[in-house]
């Protein structure tokens, strides 16, 4: 064997392992990100039962829609194809309460914290 084809052997094992690695390790990276989004959805939805019980203006489907109003008016028109509760501020009073949405559209994910003024949610 030449020396040429023993390189270029080594060099194709190597590109492989590599692809492998890279592989594995970007899978783990990920299952650890869904890991994280799931603790703070379930952390935002125990919030959230908790600041209904004290207070009407939590209405999930009135944060849902002003999440997807905030998402078109920053990126053009852009409808998320996911909507994740991630966060819950409930300060005493109203006007000082906080909702933050993750939104997933495409291959884009945003953080979206919405407040209240003067009982509506807008974005923040």
């Amino acid at each position: 064997m030449s020396l040429l084809a023993i390189l270029i052997v080594v060099f194709v094992v190597l590109a492989v392992v590599f692809f492998v690695g890279g592989y594995i390790a970007a899978g783990r990276r990920r299952e650890g990100r869904e890991a994280q989004l799931l603790q703070a959805i379930k952390s935002a939805d125990a919030a959230l039962a908790q600041a209904r019980a004290g207070d009407r203006g939590w209405d999930l489907a009135v944060l849902e829609a002003a999440a997807r109003e905030a998402c078109a008016s920053r990126f053009g028109g852009l409808q998320p194809e996911r909507l994740h509760l991630i966060q819950v501020v409930d300060r005493p009073g109203t006007d000082a309460d906080e909702a933050v949405f993750r939104i997933i559209a495409g291959h884009r994910q945003e953080d979206v914290v919405l407040g209240r003024e003067g009982g509506q949610w807008v974005a923040g």
